[in-house]
């Protein structure tokens, strides 16, 4: 989108209990945009600092949750997203962490709490809900993602959509 800032996000996945789960952070009441929100671990790209987009996602995780850029295998880019409001082109990363579930160490200035939730939870009937919006484009979707006293909207619920849509999305088989 023209005019919008880039940046990045990690979409964090270990196992734990023959399960998937995936992390997810919820931001601080302080914060300038995006207050209470639940988020991916990410933010905007330093081009004096980040060497690449990917760069960027790997730098935030460690910065936000303290987890180490050593620990994750990055092993997709997944398609961007645009926000309306907030202007920024989003690429989100999806990394593997080795070793199960992760010790993070939350910065309380940018994280109030982590999350980290079952990919099968969120493929539940109860937990997802599209709603139709006219936000300055008629009709658009709004996702959300019911989760135990939070509700996940906006881009983040717009990159898990895309996420387990490719993880659910039929192969093909040919040859």
């Amino acid at each position: 989108m023209a005019g919008s800032r880039a940046a990045a996000v990690l979409v964090a996945l270990f196992e734990e209990a023959g399960e998937a789960r995936v992390i997810l952070t919820k931001r601080p009441e302080h914060m300038p945009s995006h207050r209470g929100e639940i988020a991916f671990p990410g933010g905007t790209v330093q081009p004096d600092v980040d060497r690449s987009v990917l760069d960027a996602a790997l730098r935030e995780a460690e910065e936000e949750i303290g987890l180490a850029r050593t620990a994750v295998e990055v092993v997709g880019e997944l398609d961007g997203i645009s926000t309306v409001a907030s202007r920024f082109t989003i690429t989100p990363f999806v990394g593997l962490l080795v070793g199960g579930r992760p010790t993070l160490r939350p910065d309380p200035r940018e994280v109030v709490a982590t999350l980290d939730v079952a990919l099968s939870d969120l493929l539940g009937d109860a937990t997802f809900r599209e709603e139709r919006w006219d936000i300055g484009l008629p009709d658009r979707a709004i996702h959300f993602f019911e989760l135990p006293g939070e509700t996940v909207w906006g881009a983040t619920a717009r990159i898990l959509t895309g996420f387990l849509t490719h993880l659910t999305a039929p192969r093909s088989t040919t040859g």
